[in-house]
């Protein structure tokens, strides 16, 4: 399709490059945004504190100053802010990127993928997978060459529990393009079927394709957390600390070393980490992980502060049109609110009907009591047969509520199968949980 356009300044062509990669992220949410922090600082080429992205909006910017009408350079800035807002954890720079993303499909409004693929990214980052899948497909139908595009489609499809259609959409972006984006996502099908195996080596595969030093620290990020959650925290901590050797600092790294440490018993080590990691990118989910390890410790006071700022956090998104879903309602029904958790788990469940969501519901209906209908939704979050060590967890305290106390003492000897330390406080209570179970028996 030839369109005549005019020449980008080379700062300007380099943002787009990246901001069409980042349109459909890399990989899927650790609890459930959506995007993993990892791959808000992958592909890029740019260092770890998004001084790179900086000079990106910059120039985008100072181009469009001079050519306020370039519907391209509006997309590719739209795209920018919204990886802006992932590195910061800041969503403010969501409606900058709404305002932009939508002048640009104003200007451009017919062959536009580039706008289409930003309002995809906007969207999802916000929650809103129904419209991100709507423009996705209407980006594919203007370029359906696009393995990128493939990428938001198949990241639509997956947060919809549309699973079949996601795994096509991901064989098609690896079949127009095999590389780290699309071999990440090839890892992800396999660990939502629960084949551990097929997604460590999708992911070395895409470790090994990785070209520069951050699409290395990603795939390495991806498998600390596959050799985590799946009881090997020697093996996670080692890909940690190459990630951290290729991208010194990042914080999702740190993060996941933190996770390593903390399981192999290292729990100073692991509050350092996860103090750092905070720091640099206060993402919701760090602060939480960095309460529970705190609270497991005994510190009870540093982990509510965590859970102020995490609450404060949830506010502001909030504020600038971020969905809550997954988090919030484990949170609220782990430390908070369990109507308030319900309220979340039901809204959630009608915008992103994924695992990981029906699985938050399960858990906010036992908080509530409601036993019964929290088995039916904790039978969804497993449908795939996932290998996740915290839903078998959720699934044998519902069924120790209804009195199944066969199943219940089999669920939790499952959790602890899967992952010995999958949480700093569940993990103690299911291993307690069974020696009571036991002795009952």
């Amino acid at each position: 399709m030839n369109r005549r356009r005019p020449l980008l300044p080379a700062a300007v062509a380099t943002a787009l490059g990246v901001g069409l990669f980042l349109a459909g992220g890399l990989g899927p949410a650790p609890r459930g945004d959506g995007t993993r922090a990892a791959s808000e600082q992958a592909g890029t080429g740019r260092d770890a504190t998004g001084t790179g992205l900086d000079a990106d909006i910059r120039g985008l910017q100072e181009h469009l100053r001079t050519v306020p009408a370039d519907a391209l350079a509006m997309a590719s800035l739209g795209l920018a802010y919204v990886q802006q807002a992932k590195i910061t954890a800041d969503p403010a720079y969501y409606p900058k990127a709404e305002a932009v993303l939508t002048r640009s499909l104003e200007t451009d409004p017919a062959e536009n993928f580039t706008a289409m693929a930003g309002m995809a990214a906007l969207d999802a980052a916000r929650h809103d997978f129904t419209a991100a899948l709507d423009w996705s497909q209407r980006a594919i139908t203007v370029n359906p060459d696009s393995s990128t595009l493939y990428g938001t489609l198949a990241d639509a499809y997956t947060q919809l529990g549309r699973y079949p259609e996601s795994f096509d959409a991901v064989q098609r972006m690896v079949d127009l393009k095999p590389g780290t984006p699309s071999l990440a996502r090839a890892s992800y099908t396999w660990e939502l079927r629960g084949d551990p195996t097929a997604a460590t080596a999708a992911m070395t595969r895409a470790l090994d394709d990785a070209n520069t030093p951050a699409d290395r620290a990603f795939a390495r990020y991806h498998l600390s957390q596959l050799a985590l959650d799946n009881g090997d925290p020697k093996t996670a901590l080692t890909h940690a600390d190459a990630g951290l050797r290729t991208a010194p600092g990042t914080a999702s790294l740190l993060e996941a070393r933190a996770k390593a440490e903390a399981a192999l018993g290292d729990t100073a080590s692991a509050v350092a980490d996860l103090r750092r990691a905070v720091t640099q990118v206060p993402q919701p989910e760090y602060v939480v992980e960095l309460g529970e390890l705190l609270q497991s410790l005994g510190r009870t006071a540093e982990a509510q502060q965590q859970y102020r700022v995490f609450r404060a956090e949830q506010r502001l998104f909030t504020d600038n049109g971020v969905a809550l879903d997954t988090d919030a309602a484990l949170f609220e029904a782990d430390h908070g609110d369990p109507a308030e958790a319900l309220a979340i788990a039901e809204h959630g469940l009608t915008t992103r009907p994924f695992l990981e969501m029906h699985d938050a519901y399960a858990w906010a209906l036992h908080a509530g009591g409601r036993d019964q209908e929290a088995l039916a939704q904790s039978d969804e979050a497993l449908a795939l047969g996932m290998r996740n060590a915290l839903f078998h967890y959720h699934r044998a305290v519902i069924l120790q509520g209804l009195g199944q106390l066969g199943q219940a003492r089999a669920e939790l000897e499952t959790a602890l199968a899967i992952n010995p330390a999958f949480h700093p406080l569940h993990a103690p209570a299911a291993r307690a949980a069974l020696t009571a179970l036991g002795a009952a028996g």
